[in-house]
């Protein structure tokens, strides 16, 4: 008597995780795509409808463009790979929905009231709820299969811990020196009232640096919710680069006082983002095949 000893195991295709979205979560994603793409059209064309400050509201214009022309066709492309269970698709549709929630908290508590209030009420709640339900369905241990062996986790493992340390100590030096001397904190090089620095501050010292710091130590031990993590720190930080490049000359063309068009800093902390990202990625293209759940005995 034989013993059959092959690998009876649900097999999947390369590049596909073993579970996918509900259709719940997918059809959060299309009401994001609508909400985001009626409150940004409306903040492109509607006049007026952003009150308070010029630098702000300049700000969030510049935002609405990028919205429009890249957040939302990547939503849209995003969405069908995710459903068929892809892997990039999955981690793409997660790292989309932390970049709305965190770009939105500006938009609802960097602001007052304003005419696309209850459209931004609307935009954070959704990207939330999509983001929990996005990662709950996420299988880690099987999207970390699916990184090869020779992904630089390492490199990129420091490079988030280069991002968090940089950002989290220039944040906190910030917040000693308002500490001791009462002195508002300047923010970036983009006009900012205090409220925005403020908010800007608490989150990033709240969800950015633990996140990149969580992301970078789980990925150098190469533990399953490190690549996700990492995702979700690169792909939002990508998008957020952007639209900070973009918002300086949106606020010179708005004559507001101060601006400029551009950061000299900006290209190194763009190609941080990028190299980490670009390597992250790689690694998932070039992952084995030839596992067991992979192929046939």
């Amino acid at each position: 008597m034989s013993i059959d000893t092959r690998d009876t195991r649900p097999r999947t295709s390369p590049g596909h995780a073993s579970r996918r979205p509900t259709s719940f979560t997918l059809v959060l994603v299309w009401f994001l795509v609508v909400l985001v793409l009626a409150a940004s059209a409306a903040g492109l064309f509607v006049d007026g409808v952003y009150t308070g400050p010029g630098s702000t509201a300049a700000t969030l214009r510049a935002w609405d463009l990028v919205h429009v022309v890249l957040v939302v066709p990547a939503l849209v492309l995003v969405t069908g790979s995710a459903g068929r269970g892809s892997v990039l698709g999955q981690l793409s549709l997660a790292g989309l929905g932390a970049y709305v929630v965190y770009t939105y908290a500006y938009y609802l508590f960097g602001t007052g009231f304003n005419d696309l209030f209850l459209f931004h009420v609307a935009v954070f709640g959704t990207a939330l709820w999509l983001l929990v339900l996005t990662l709950v369905s996420l299988d880690a241990d099987e999207l970390a299969n699916r990184f090869g062996m020779k992904t630089p986790v390492r490199v990129v493992g420091s490079i988030l811990a280069l991002l968090a340390v940089s950002l989290g100590g220039l944040w906190v030096y910030w917040a000693l020196d308002n500490a001791v001397t009462g002195d508002v904190p300047a923010g970036s090089r983009l006009v900012e009232t205090d409220l925005v620095v403020h908010l800007g501050m608490a989150l990033d010292l709240a969800l950015l640096v633990p996140l990149y710091a969580a992301a970078a130590v789980l990925l150098w031990r190469r533990m399953p919710w490190g690549f996700v993590l990492a995702v979700l720190a690169l792909l939002p930080g990508i998008l957020h680069q952007l639209t900070y490049l973009v918002a300086m000359p949106f606020q010179v063309a708005a004559d507001v006082p101060g601006a400029v068009g551009t950061d000299p800093a900006e290209p190194v902390i763009v190609l941080l983002y990028l190299a980490a990202g670009i390597l992250l990625l790689l690694g998932l293209r070039h992952a084995p095949t030839g596992r067991a759940d992979d192929t046939a005995p």
